[in-house]
């Protein structure tokens, strides 16, 4: 009788405790699960950012140029350049000055199709300081309009606002007569120049910000 009372008072401490310690490892369980489940749905939930490439901000960039008027080009002309068009037959000498470095040019019929003069009107009127004055320049501006190009786009690199870009903006000169276009790739002239594009995602797609 005695052995059983003692097995009777060890099943009940004992047992009792291993009943709560199964009830504590089975909470726990299905804690971890629950929280593993949580932190399963919250990366499901982070949706990566989709990637921009290098082609793709150069359509981007491209677009915004494209959504711009089209607008003549800018040429810088220096002495060079006013020798080249009277050869080319873009504008023509009409008027001498007593101090024989002054003088007005023309545009020729050929020259007005090509070109217009920021006046409005149709006469260079060439006046350098001196005769050894080289540095003396007019700016025309070319009668066909083009939009920017955007070249040498190079690889998207993450920033603060999102992804930036570094690329090359181009004067374009499609459409433009070839002896004009020499004179606009004398010394002088800027036909490119560096520029960086700003890009963030907007509704999970990348928008063009800015061009600096």
């Amino acid at each position: 009788m005695t052995g059983r009372a003692n097995m009777s008072r060890f099943c009940a401490v004992y047992g009792g405790k291993v009943k709560k310690a199964m009830k504590v490892g089975t909470f726990a369980a299905l804690a971890f699960v629950g929280l593993g489940f949580t932190v399963g749905s919250m990366l499901n939930g982070c949706k990566s950012a989709p990637e921009l490439t290098s082609a793709e901000a150069q359509a981007l960039i491209q677009a915004k140029y494209d959504q711009n008027p089209a607008e003549g080009a800018n040429i810088y002309v220096d002495d060079l350049g006013m020798r080249m068009g009277v050869t080319d037959k873009y504008w023509d000498r009409t008027r001498a000055y007593p101090n024989k470095f002054w003088a007005d040019f023309t545009l020729t019929p050929e020259g007005k199709k090509a070109i217009k003069l920021a006046d409005g009107g149709d006469v260079i009127k060439w006046r350098p300081e001196s005769e050894l004055d080289n540095k003396f320049s007019i700016i025309v501006v070319t009668t066909v309009a083009n939009h920017l190009k955007a070249h040498d786009v190079q690889d998207p690199q993450d920033d603060a606002g999102g992804k930036g870009v570094s690329f090359t903006e181009a004067v374009n000169l499609d459409g433009v007569p070839g002896p004009l276009q020499d004179i606009a790739h004398n010394p002088g002239n800027r036909l490119s120049s560096k520029r960086q594009a700003e890009f963030a995602l907007d509704g999970g797609a990348w928008k063009l910000v800015s061009i600096e």
